[in-house]
C-alpha cells in the first residue's frame, strides 16, 4: 500500500486545512461504508444529484442534514413484525448514515423519494461578488489634468 506524506503542504499553505484533511482522508483509504450504494450526477453545468438507493425506508424514516460543506444523509431502521421464518434475508434494512462532502457553494435544492430510489438535488449558487465582472476602460481625455502637469 502506497502512503503520501503531505507534510510539506501543511508547512506551506494557509486556510486549505479542509483540503489536506480530504486528501489524507482519501490516500489513507479512510472509505465509507458501501450501504446504501448510491451515483452521483452531473445534470448540468452547475446541476448535480445524488441519488441512493433506499429500498424499505420510507420519507419518514430518512433524515438529510445540509451544514456548511457536509451534506449527511441517515436512514434508522425499522423494527420488523415477526411474521415467518426467514430462510434466507438479503434485503438490507439496516440503520446507515452516509456523509458527502460539498464543494464551496454548493447547495442542497431539494429531495424526493421514488421506487427505493431518494434523490438529492443539489445546486451550484456562486455569489454575484464572487462572479467574474468586466471593468470598463475609459478613454483618456488632453485635458486640463494633463497640461497641468506639464507646466
Amino acid at each position: 500500500m502506497r502512503t503520501y506524506d503531505l507534510s510539506p503542504l501543511f508547512r506551506s499553505t494557509v486556510g486549505f486545512d479542509r483540503l489536506t484533511r480530504l486528501l489524507e482522508a482519501a490516500t489513507n483509504g479512510e472509505e465509507a461504508a458501501s450501504y446504501p450504494p448510491y451515483n452521483i450526477e452531473k445534470l448540468g453545468e452547475d446541476a448535480y444529484r445524488i441519488t441512493m438507493a433506499v429500498a424499505g425506508f420510507g420519507p419518514e424514516d430518512l433524515e438529510i442534514t445540509a451544514q456548511q460543506n457536509s451534506l449527511v444523509v441517515m436512514g434508522k431502521a425499522k423494527k420488523e413484525q415477526e411474521a415467518g421464518q426467514f430462510l434466507y434475508r438479503g434485503i438490507a434494512g439496516r440503520a446507515f448514515e452516509r456523509r458527502f462532502q460539498l464543494a464551496d457553494f454548493i447547495k442542497v435544492s431539494g429531495a424526493s423519494l421514488l421506487n427505493g430510489l431518494l434523490h438529492i438535488d443539489l445546486v451550484r449558487e456562486i455569489p454575484e461578488t464572487m462572479k467574474p465582472r468586466t471593468i470598463k476602460i475609459e478613454a483618456a481625455s488632453n485635458g486640463p489634468a494633463l497640461t497641468q502637469q506639464a507646466a
